[in-house]
Formats: C-alpha cells, sequence, structure tokens
C-alpha cells in the first residue's frame, strides 16, 4: 500500500510539471505595446498612414492606422484628453502612436495622440 502511494506521489510529482509546460506553450503570445513619438512629416489618407520622424533625429517610421484606431489630443503636462478625428491632425504636428510593429517595421497604430503646445 505504502509503495503504491509513493509510486502515484512520485509520478503526480513528475507529470505536474510536464503539464504546465505544455499548456504554457499552447498559451498564443501577446505582443508588446509599441511606442513611437515625433513630428509628421507625410501623410497618407488613401493608404491610412503617417510617416513620422523622431524628435532630433532623421530617423522615420511609417504608421498605419484604420477605423478602430483612437485619436486624442493633450496637452503636455495636462490630464485632460480630448477625442479628435484623422482630420485634425495634420502634417508638421507632433504625435505619440501606440501600437504593435509588424515584421516589416509598421507601427500598427491603435492610438494616435496629437500633442499640443503652447495652450
Amino acid at each position: 500500500m505504502v509503495k503504491k502511494l509513493l509510486t502515484l506521489l512520485f509520478t503526480s510529482v513528475l507529470a505536474f510539471p510536464l503539464a504546465t509546460a505544455v499548456f504554457a506553450q499552447e498559451a498564443p503570445a501577446q505582443a508588446k505595446e509599441a511606442r513611437w513619438e515625433g513630428h509628421i512629416i507625410r501623410s497618407s489618407k488613401d493608404q491610412s498612414t503617417l510617416t513620422v520622424r523622431k524628435v532630433g533625429s532623421s530617423e522615420e517610421k511609417t504608421v498605419q492606422y484604420d477605423s478602430s484606431t483612437r485619436w486624442v489630443s493633450q496637452a503636455h503636462g495636462s490630464k485632460k484628453v480630448n477625442d479628435i478625428n484623422a482630420g485634425q491632425v495634420n502634417d508638421g504636428d507632433r504625435v505619440i502612436c501606440t501600437g504593435t510593429w509588424d515584421k516589416d517595421g509598421v507601427l500598427h497604430a491603435t492610438l494616435i495622440s496629437k500633442r499640443l503646445t503652447g495652450l
């Protein structure tokens, strides 16, 4: 009887870590939220893209948006966030974009925040 209990205990001690490792691998990996900020140097409403140049750099990234992208504006240091639409963002505006990078280095934006200055 004691041998059976020890065998059962030993088997469960070995089986539990293996089972958790298998199930952990099946869980889908969540993409880490990415961020890119700078000035819009080019926009294309037809392609739903913005080309954003990082402040103080010549590095540029393409930001793609769609109907699910949230558009807001906010003054520096303010807690008040205003909902806006894509038509209120223009070339030269400073933006902070968050979303996920694709394999081609394009940021698929879930949020685009227009930064308001001098208010």
